[in-house]
């Protein structure tokens, strides 16, 4: 891998980490396209890269951030649930939903890995799948609610969609917002809670495949690319987060549904 393809595939990951387009998928496409191996680098290099994704969720949520973390420190405050701070809830909701999400990626560790040695069709079949999901939650949901109705049981289910963004090419934003919208959340309030709830997982996953890069023995070399991509995911991830939020305060996500449908089209037929 070169600086500039590294560059290139952390614009591709800042872009589509949370526009529903699958980012994963992009990554496999951009990665084949690019002449890249699929190995163990590359493996760890798109995990990793997700970490710059990270940054943009911590720099653009960052007092809800901040007020969640205080409010939900307190313990004590369980006790009585029902009068905790909407933060609080907030903050418990994210946990309840990381849950099955991080067994699933310990459990299918081994699975996962696997599939990602044929990642062109894994990227087409999950472009697909996006693309059903996307058009099921807009045509069947109210979409009427916001997250301050939010209960526990709209959390796990939530959080049950999010393990299948556990698979390579799986859009983790398109399953996590359109569960949120099948428990009938509006889509602003949908997306605020994927990409809030996307904040565990990212760096669990992010924080344990780092362990393995440490042990690389040309780590001194790969470094420079995992800095250049993840920087470029940073920032360009910042920029799409701000443009998905208004875009989904006016229109519908049939857009992306086409664009995941057509794209994976175009993947398994060229494969």
């Amino acid at each position: 891998m070169t600086i500039l393809q590294a560059i290139l595939l952390g614009i591709i990951q800042g872009l589509t980490e949370f526009i529903p387009v699958s980012s994963t998928a992009h990554l496999l496409i951009g990665q084949k396209l690019l002449g890249i191996p699929a190995d163990d680098a590359m493996f760890s290099f798109l995990v990793i890269v997700q970490l710059g994704t990270l940054v943009s969720l911590f720099a653009f949520y960052w007092k809800d951030l901040l007020s969640i973390a205080r409010a939900t420190s307190d313990f004590r405050s369980l006790r009585d649930f029902g009068s905790l701070k909407p933060e609080a809830k907030l903050g418990w909701y994210i946990i309840i939903a990381t849950i099955p999400t991080l067994l699933a990626g310990y459990l299918l560790k081994d699975a996962v890995e696997a599939m990602f040695q044929h990642p062109i069709l894994q990227a087409s079949v999950r472009l697909f799948t996006a693309a059903v999901l996307l058009t099921l939650a807009e045509w069947l949901t109210k979409k009427d609610r916001t997250l301050e109705s939010m209960k526990w049981f709209d959390a796990l289910v939530i959080g049950l969609f999010q393990i299948i963004a556990v698979f390579p090419g799986a859009s983790r934003s398109g399953t996590t917002i359109a569960g949120g919208m099948f428990r009938g959340f509006d889509r602003p309030s949908a997306a605020r809670f994927a990409f809030l709830m996307s904040i565990p997982v990212m760096l669990a996953a992010g924080g344990y495949e780092m362990l393995g890069v440490i042990q690389m023995p040309n780590l001194g070399n790969f470094l420079p690319l995992l800095a250049v991509g993840f920087v470029t995911a940073a920032i360009v991830g910042w920029l799409a987060i701000k443009w998905l939020i208004h875009y989904l305060s006016h229109r519908s996500l049939y857009v992306f549904a086409v664009y995941c449908a057509v794209v994976g089209a175009i993947v398994f037929f060229l494969k």
